[in-house]
């Protein structure tokens, strides 16, 4: 396979935000700050009694939450990376030491060769944090 350089203007592209559908204003806000950690940068309305529009983040994690209408839809799924197996152990050990009653996460390791924590939020979106597993020093080849 031969790899061609980048077009010059892919450059100044960043990393992308998700959005991901909101219902529940108080679930959802339990769920990602008082659960999970995240912090609300900032939130907007255009009024009294119309959708809201937040941003959150942990790290360089950033997702934008919307009750807006036709934003997104319910359902989605976000692919968080984590440093490393550690960090992934010690952020399930803590939502586990919360004790939320919605969520008691597990870690799985997949086949692609990542660890996994896979969490539904109020609104049935689907976070996932993993990590890289390390390479296995199990080899299937037969050494002469």
């Amino acid at each position: 396979m031969t790899t061609r350089p980048a077009p010059a203007f892919t450059r100044g592209f960043g990393p992308a935000t998700p959005l991901l559908r909101l219902f529940d204003e108080a679930h959802t806000r339990a769920f990602y700050v008082d659960f999970l950690g995240f912090t609300v940068d900032w939130e907007h309305r255009f009024g009294d009694n119309f959708p809201l529009y937040l941003q959150v983040s942990l790290g360089g994690c950033v997702l934008h939450l919307t009750s807006h209408y036709g934003d997104c839809c319910p359902g989605g799924a976000v692919r968080i990376p984590v440093a490393d197996i550690a960090t992934l152990t010690a952020l399930q050990q803590r939502l586990l030491a919360a004790d939320f009653r919605y969520a008691k996460p597990g870690l799985e390791d997949t086949p692609w060769g990542t660890r996994e924590l896979r969490l539904g939020d109020p609104a049935g979106n689907r976070l996932v944090f993993f990590a890289d597993l390390p390479p296995s020093n199990n080899s299937t080849e037969e050494t002469p």
